[in-house]
């Protein structure tokens, strides 16, 4: 009975203290995440030049085509799921079956939660907390706060953490100011960035570059995020 009741009081702490974050995350940006301490080290936050590998921005002052590139390539039922898209996982529960190479479901959502608290893992404990703090973020963020803080905090380049670091990295300009093209091109390093660099197209990235696009015209263009998001971005 002891250690029920000890179990108990340990998961209410855990659960009750990452409600606590995950609710102050909702309105303060994170001075790093998980992975980005994995892989620059938590000194790098003393580091003056920080802001070149990860420097959030507001949702406002990201492109509405970025926006729109990262759902048409990682989520498109974004703005319809409750964090897990049920007919995706499914369909890769299926095709993994015949494939060598597996493929995953996961969404921007629980992206979040992996790159805010997690470790670089395909463990069955990983993959029940990625579970879990996907479940804690859908019920305290909105749709837009998730889909700012995955724009600032997913990799886009070796090293380079959110939209501004990229934008600026790879084609010298401002995240509210990224076309189509730029956005799609940077959507398509995703979900390896490591081995792709917007800097040196491949014929693979401008096929992929060439599908996102594809994909964000089926989707309704820009006009799908202004009915989604409520935000007014200036381009």
């Amino acid at each position: 009975m002891k250690i029920i009741k000890f179990t108990l009081k340990f998961v209410g702490l855990f659960t009750a203290l990452n409600l606590l974050i995950i609710f102050f995350f909702r309105f303060i940006n994170p001075a790093s995440t998980a992975f980005i301490n994995n892989e620059l080290g938590t000194g790098a936050l003393l580091k003056t030049d920080y802001s070149e590998n990860y420097s959030p921005v507001k949702l406002c002052n990201i492109s509405r085509y970025m926006q729109l590139s990262v759902i048409a390539s990682e989520d498109q039922r974004f703005f319809d799921h409750w964090g897990f898209d049920l007919d995706q996982i499914q369909k890769a529960l299926k095709e993994n079956k015949k494939r060598k190479i597996t493929r995953g479901a996961s969404t921007i959502t629980m992206q979040v939660a992996k790159n805010l608290f997690l470790w670089r893992s395909k463990s069955l404990i990983r993959k029940g907390m990625e579970v879990y703090y996907t479940i804690l973020i859908e019920l305290l963020w909105s749709k837009e706060r998730i889909l700012e803080v995955y724009l600032n905090s997913a990799e886009l380049g070796n090293g380079i953490y959110g939209v501004k670091p990229a934008a600026t990295k790879y084609f010298h300009t401002d995240p509210k100011k990224l076309n189509a093209r730029q956005s799609a091109l940077l959507a398509a390093t995703l979900p390896s960035p490591k081995k792709r660099n917007p800097s040196r197209t491949t014929p693979y990235l401008l096929r992929r570059q060439g599908e996102i696009i594809r994909q964000m015209n089926l989707l309704g263009g820009t006009e799908f995020i202004k009915r989604n998001v409520n935000c007014s971005p200036v381009f």
